[in-house]
């Protein structure tokens, strides 16, 4: 088959879409499928264009006027369509278009579809009621929801009006955030969704497209075999790692405060880059926390320090949908914290801790158990080795070539 990526979030970034794009692509191939990628960039040389497009990635036209430090961001969807069927008319003979996010490569991706008449399959990764909400200060808001919905709804029609409601649109900003996703979703031909939890939250706030779950998997060639378990001894510093983005919607803050608590031994690897990565290490400078920041390093470099690690962290609460960190931390037999109940269809429940609410206190609690119980990582980590193979992207692609034979 002939699949073509679209994704605002690719080059130049890193997460678990950029993971999760990168290690289906590279199953994909393994099985004979020609994959495209295009992408937002930032500006990119000729010699650096040519080396990606051996690999079938393609930048799209993106704003060259804001610099490195944020997300790249794409011009707009027709701009992106004539570059795309000027640089590549083979386009029209591809049999899906795969489609992530919902900026305006990913517009671009679900317009060009229809156009040809080729299928199009939407994954939808993200709160971005919740993303909205961290990131963009309480005053802007509303006009920041109502300026994203409007200029999406110039490229693809908004059918679905979603009022406020109490269970997941309490103001304003946030019921345009879910307009914005579920309008987005309800033009593609399939929705697919990292987890029951989230697809059952689409349905609920007005999908009415075909909706699959299709979880996230690591790359096959991570995986070590004759892994052996971790082990916490009595006494020992437990090795704590981190490798979500440092940002506000992950609370890395929160989980500094809680480290700040606890009464044991610990040592805490932060990998990974983020708007709060300068607050947080001021905040671990003037506290004296055994914390180290390791900046953003290839997942490649990362994965052995997760292997070495007794415990695994991932604190976002009610904004991810699936969690890469719990299954990398799962391949590697490493058990995991976290704090959010959506995610218990993601963590192995032998093999993880869900502390008991979101706050430092409940985190610090958790810690702190685990220290005075040590023996417990040797259990956790057993649980983990003896279910990690599900997590295998072997499995996912197996799904994902059903879905799109369809």
């Amino acid at each position: 088959m002939k699949i073509a990526f679209f994704s605002d979030c690719y080059l130049d970034l890193t997460g678990g879409i950029v993971t999760t794009i990168t290690a289906q692509k590279k199953e994909l191939e393994k099985r004979g499928h020609t994959v495209y990628v295009f992408s937002s960039s930032y500006p990119k040389s000729p010699e650096e264009r040519q080396k990606l497009a051996k690999e079938n990635i393609f930048p799209v036209k993106s704003c060259c006027f804001i610099g490195r430090g944020i997300t790249p961001i794409a011009r707009r969807p027709k701009i992106i369509e004539r570059q795309l069927e000027k640089e590549h008319p083979e386009l029209k003979d591809f049999d899906v278009f795969y489609v992530h996010y919902e900026a305006g490569c990913s517009i671009a991706g679900l317009r060009l579809g229809k156009k040809y008449q080729i299928k199009t399959i939407q994954v939808m990764h993200g709160r971005e009621d919740i993303g909205e909400q961290n990131l963009i200060p309480a005053g802007l808001r509303t006009i920041t929801a109502l300026l994203l919905n409007w200029f999406h709804s110039w490229y693809l029609p908004h059918h679905i009006k979603i009022p406020k409601n109490e269970e997941l649109a309490p103001t304003i900003a946030a019921s345009k955030m879910w307009s914005l996703m579920v309008n987005h979703a309800a033009n593609a031909d399939l929705v697919l969704t990292p987890s029951e939890h989230f697809k059952i939250k689409l349905v609920k706030m007005g999908l009415k497209r075909p909706a699959k779950v299709l979880p996230n998997g690591v790359e096959d060639s991570l995986f070590i075999s004759n892994l052996t378990p971790k082990a916490l001894l009595p006494g020992e510093t437990m090795k704590i790692i981190w490798h979500s983005r440092v940002s506000k919607e992950k609370r890395i803050l929160p989980f500094l405060q809680a480290l700040e608590l606890v009464n044991g031994k610990y040592r805490l690897d932060v990998y990974g880059d983020g708007n709060d990565l300068s607050r947080a290490q001021k905040y671990v400078k003037a506290r004296h926390l055994n914390v180290k920041f390791h900046g953003p390093k290839p997942f490649s470099k990362i994965y052995p320090e997760i292997i070495k690690s007794h415990l695994d962290v991932l604190v976002s609460y009610h904004f991810d949908t699936f969690g890469m960190t719990l299954i990398e931390a799962e391949s590697a037999g490493t058990p995991v914290l976290y704090v959010d109940p959506d995610l218990k269809e993601i963590a192995p429940s032998a093999g993880s801790i869900l502390t008991s609410g979101p706050s430092r206190e409940s985190i610090a609690a958790s810690l702190e158990e685990l220290m005075k119980n040590p023996d417990q990582i040797e259990k956790m980590s057993k649980a983990m080795l003896k279910n990690r193979d599900v997590v295998r992207v072997s499995r996912v692609v197996d799904k994902l070539e059903k879905y799109i034979k369809m």
